[in-house]
């Protein structure tokens, strides 16, 4: 029986799983029932777990026959703070959060391959399965490398998987090198001065400073960057004023810079801050800029890249891979993980239906076999590189 099948004898176990922890979502770090969920998972399997690296990460270990090979695969268990807008009977039970990108369907799918690989033990050396806490912009691969993340658990080559909702369903997407983008988080806080409404003169507005600023933001990637590097600014949140009649004292702004290139990351850094102190000064209001660099881009290691395309091709066909796929602007912390060890990052498309971090958002179920199966043959084939 191949992988895939026998993982599929037990993949209503497994779908009844993923819809559990997507009823009961939480946020990052405080992913204390879910990685609570993961390690009595992976103790029922005879895997040794280990608790609470990176605050509540979990990391697994389990040993195949004798051999010096170590190999890492990484799932992420956070959800995200969105209301759902689903029907779905198994909808957040959770006001206000919910599994928004899938991170509930890469859990499980981690615990399906550990499963597999506990029942077979066909690999040689070590198997080690880390559920990471806090992908979400918090940094939760960061902090569980601070606990000695590899150091505790070193590992020869490290993967993980995400879905990809734009589908084509069952093909997997990868590609050596720059996988996905590098992100820095920014807050502009504005401070003018209040005034009433109707005596705009005695104030400076700290409202029509955010609006001209978030336009001329806008120029940066189309007037200052190279037309040939791709670079995303997104303004996400505005937030002044509390009152029909009073000029506020203060604004805010908030969003994220997406690039591949430092030093394009630089430039726009630097670009924000220089428009920020100029329409300071022609205001005659206090900005202050808060840039914080959250994501590291994503490079994927080519031989890993390419052992991921070809284990897919064994499992799925040639035909659902896409081995040099494009890159994306969004951002992964697993980029730290592979800037540690060697290591690939893919994607494993969903039958179409909403996106990642869309209320209406659902993983597609029917990816729990195939990305298990990719993740377990990837143990056994690697270990024994």
């Amino acid at each position: 029986m191949n992988t895939i099948d026998r993982i599929r004898e037990y993949a209503d176990e497994l779908t009844a799983l993923r819809r559990d922890l997507h009823a009961h979502p939480e946020i990052g770090f405080e992913e204390v029932r879910t990685s609570g969920i993961v390690a009595e998972q992976l103790e029922k399997f005879g895997i040794e777990v280990h608790r609470g690296l990176g605050r509540t990460g979990v990391v697994g270990v389990l040993q195949g026959r004798p051999g010096a090979r170590r190999i890492g695969l990484r799932a992420d268990m956070d959800a995200l703070p969105i209301t759902e807008e689903t029907n779905l009977p198994y909808r957040s039970t959770v006001p206000g959060k919910m599994h928004a990108c899938g991170h509930d369907g890469h859990t499980t799918m981690l615990i399906g391959a550990a499963r597999y690989l506990a029942e077979t033990r066909d690999f040689d050396g070590t198997a080690v399965f880390v559920f990471q806490p806090a992908e979400e912009g918090l940094g939760g691969a960061r902090a569980m490398i601070a606990d000695g993340l590899f150091e505790k658990f070193p590992v020869d080559e490290i993967y993980a998987i995400h879905n990809a909702p734009h589908g084509p369903h069952g093909v997997l997407q990868v590609k050596p090198g720059p996988i996905m983008a590098a992100a820095d988080f920014f807050d502009i806080r504005i401070t003018g001065r209040g005034a009433h409404a109707a005596m705009p003169h005695q104030g400076i507005d700290p409202i029509v400073i955010a609006t001209g600023l978030a336009q001329a933001m806008q120029s940066i990637v189309s007037r200052n960057s190279n037309p040939l590097k791709s670079a995303v600014v997104s303004i996400t949140q505005i937030h002044a004023g509390a009152a029909y009649n009073v000029i506020p004292e203060g604004a805010h702004l908030a969003g994220t810079v997406r690039t591949f290139d430092a030093d394009l990351r630089k430039l726009i850094a630097g670009r924000i801050r220089e428009l920020a102190a100029g329409f300071a000064a022609a205001y005659g209001a206090t900005i202050a800029v808060d840039l914080r660099d959250v994501f590291s881009v994503l490079d994927n290691s080519p031989a890993q890249a390419a052992a991921a395309a070809e284990i897919a091709t064994e499992l799925f066909g040639s035909d659902k891979v896409e081995a040099n796929t494009v890159p994306r602007m969004g951002s992964e912390d697993f980029a730290d993980m592979v800037a540690a060890v060697p290591g690939a990052y893919a994607w494993l498309g969903a039958t179409p239906g909403p996106g990642l971090h869309n209320a209406s958002f659902d993983f597609d179920d029917s990816l729990i076999p195939l990305g298990a199966a990719y993740l377990a043959r990837m143990v056994e084939r690697r270990t024994a590189a």
